[in-house]
Parts: C-alpha cells; sequence; structure tokens
C-alpha cells in the first residue's frame, strides 16, 4: 500500500515538473510577493488540473504536503477531502504556512469546509506569528464568502478585526482587511451595518494602519452598494 501511495506521489511530482516554467519560479517573489524555499515554478492553472486528474484522496494530500513542495502543497489542498480533515492535521498545515499564497488556498480550498474551522479561525487570530495571523483572518474571510459559519462567529469576528487593526505586518494587515471585505458582504443586514460601523471606526483612527483598513474595507463596500443599486 505504501509503494502504491509513493507511486502515486511520484505520478504527481512528475506531473508538475512537466508544468514548471522557468519564468513564473522567477517571477514568484519578485511581482507576487511568493518567497517559497522550495518551488517548481507552476502556474495555479496548471496546478489545478494535476489536482483534477489525481482525483480527491486524503492519503495522497497528506503525502504531497510532507514533500514540502509549493505546489504539492498546493495540489494537496485542492484533492484532500475536507470529511477526513482533522483539527490536529489544520494545526500540523498551519505550522508549516510560510507564504500568503499557501496560505490563502489552503483555507480557501479545503479549510473552509472543515467543520473546525470557525474554532481554528478564532484560535489563529490570537496567534502572533504573521502566517499564523493571516491564517485566522484568511479563514474567516473564506468563511465569510462561503457561507459556513452562523452570525454570532462573525460578529465576534469584527471585535477580533477591529482588535488586530493596528497590526502593520502586510500580510496580517491584508487577512485583516480581507476579512473585514467579506463579512462586510453577507447578505445579513446586521453583519453588512456592523462591518461598515468597525470600517467607519477605524477610518477615524489615530492609527494609520488602522485607518488605512477601514477607508480601504468603506471604498469596497460604497462600490458593492453603488453596484447593487444600480443592478
Amino acid at each position: 500500500m505504501a509503494g502504491a501511495l509513493d507511486d502515486r506521489v511520484e505520478a504527481v511530482l512528475a506531473a508538475l515538473r512537466r508544468e514548471a516554467d522557468p519564468k513564473v519560479l522567477a517571477e514568484m517573489g519578485p511581482r507576487y510577493g511568493l518567497v517559497v524555499d522550495k518551488a517548481m515554478g507552476v502556474a495555479m492553472n496548471r496546478m489545478q488540473a494535476v489536482a483534477k486528474a489525481a482525483g480527491r484522496d486524503h492519503a495522497l494530500a497528506e503525502a504531497l504536503w510532507n514533500t514540502g513542495w509549493y505546489e504539492a502543497r498546493m495540489v494537496a489542498c485542492m484533492v484532500d477531502d475536507p470529511a477526513l480533515v482533522t483539527p490536529e492535521q489544520m494545526d500540523r498545515w498551519r505550522a508549516d504556512f510560510d507564504n500568503w499564497g499557501i496560505v490563502d488556498t489552503v483555507c480557501f480550498k479545503l479549510f473552509d469546509q472543515v467543520g473546525h474551522a470557525p474554532a481554528k479561525a478564532v484560535a489563529w487570530c490570537g496567534m502572533n506569528d504573521e502566517f499564523g495571523r493571516r491564517a485566522g483572518f484568511a479563514l474567516m474571510a473564506c468563511l465569510a464568502l462561503h457561507g459556513k459559519a452562523d452570525e454570532a462567529f462573525f460578529l465576534d469576528g469584527l471585535k477580533r478585526i477591529e482588535a488586530c487593526a493596528t497590526d502593520e505586518r502586510n500580510f496580517v494587515k491584508k487577512g485583516v482587511n480581507w476579512a473585514l471585505r467579506a463579512i462586510g458582504g453577507k447578505k445579513s443586514p446586521t453583519l453588512r451595518a456592523a462591518a461598515r460601523a468597525t470600517a467607519e471606526r477605524l477610518a477615524a483612527s489615530s492609527d494609520k494602519t488602522a485607518r488605512w483598513n477601514g477607508k480601504d474595507a468603506l471604498r469596497a463596500f460604497a462600490k458593492a452598494d453603488a453596484k447593487g443599486a444600480a443592478a
């Protein structure tokens, strides 16, 4: 059985290597801010194609993750079965997060479908390392976008957003902003009003990072409201 799994892993890695593009690899850091120690340089649409060909496979996902390759980890989150993902796996993978691309994709493609996601978002928002906290707010944003948590979770999330809105670290700041905008885009009138009130308070803050978060969210809300009114 182990041999068969090893063969599947090697087949996925070989497929990724065939899709590797030196230009994509060269641009990952300078153009996209993806600083990765172990990468091949495969475009997202090609990673998605490799994942689709591999099919849903929890054991394969774990094995691919353990290779340490950026592209293999991206495929891992696309082929894993959310019903089989445990809290321990979520924490283990989160501990390996080292760039915004893997954080956001794992949260968007896999973790937000896991029943433990709301609790993990809360726990990770309280972390102090940059990608750990980014993961918490990215997961909160994905839950808002995909409707996988109740209203009380998001109201509490707005308090956490406000508490962390002064964190000037780039990937945290953008994660906080993403979560605020996502909650403000929910259909719930309560959440929409609460998110806008949060954004207004932040926009009036004396802290420049909090002000940026608030003003950027307010611009996004105004644009969405105008679009909705015109529809």
